[in-house]
């Protein structure tokens, strides 16, 4: 349950002419000690990339990306998984969290496979 209390200098007019019940959708996002939006890609790198990996493991157009360039024989997740831990150095993609080399070599095959995809 949220509670939200507002001084009635900071509620538009709009707001206090409104029907009582009107209904609303409030956002919630982290704030930085700027005050300004936490930007969780950039907050979390490590965690982002170990989304990406899975992602892109899960994406059939990935593995025929791979496949065309002839580093994955059999088109599937777990051998996707298995080139890209061999292609990133590392024993799993949770390494990826702490790795910055290893993420960029992931954010380098990922741009590749993005201009892939649009041409």
């Amino acid at each position: 349950m949220l509670t939200l209390a507002v001084h009635p200098e900071d509620v538009p007019d709009d707001l206090m002419r409104d029907f009582v019940g009107a209904r609303y959708m409030v956002v919630m996002v982290r704030v930085g000690d700027d005050e300004k939006p936490i930007n969780r890609e950039q907050a979390y790198p490590g965690d982002n990339a170990v989304k990406v990996a899975g992602m892109l493991c899960r994406n059939p157009d990935f593995w025929e990306f791979l496949a065309e360039n002839e580093w994955l024989d059999e088109q599937s997740e777990s051998a996707c998984v298995e080139w890209l831990i061999t292609f990133l150095s590392i024993d799993s993609r949770k390494d990826l969290k702490t790795n910055s080399e290893a993420r960029d070599l992931l954010n380098n095959i990922r741009k590749k496979f993005d201009s892939w995809q649009t041409n």
